[in-house]
């Protein structure tokens, strides 16, 4: 497996994930490394935490798009959708959009 999720709940990247967003067309690399995940979540193993932490840490698509608020927490339920994580995919979503990734809500909620 790609991720390990450590002791503290953090999750090391060993090689990077290239996410091709279904729903906007565009791409986002995450690059290896420490993630933290999201509080609360250290339950399930993941790549939707490391792909929406990287758009935290730098809200722009690989073509320099601005990445928003909404955009973010929806690449993070898509991902959760695509795993068969139903229930997190929506509440994960809303949990993101209003309370996680503050450099996105810098270009933009929506």
């Amino acid at each position: 497996m790609n991720l390990i999720l450590l002791s503290n709940g953090d999750y090391r990247l060993i090689n990077p994930i290239t996410y091709r967003s279904p729903r906007y067309g565009k791409t986002i690399i995450a690059k290896p490394g420490i993630y933290d995940g999201a509080t609360g979540a250290s339950d399930i193993l993941s790549e939707s935490w490391v792909i929406h932490d990287q758009i935290c840490r730098d809200p722009f698509f690989t073509d320099n798009t601005e990445i928003t608020a909404w955009m973010a927490s929806t690449i993070l339920s898509d991902i959760l959708k695509e795993e068969g994580r139903w229930f997190r995919c929506y509440t994960w979503r809303w949990a993101t959009f209003f309370f996680g990734c503050k450099k996105a809500r810098e270009n933009s909620w929506y």
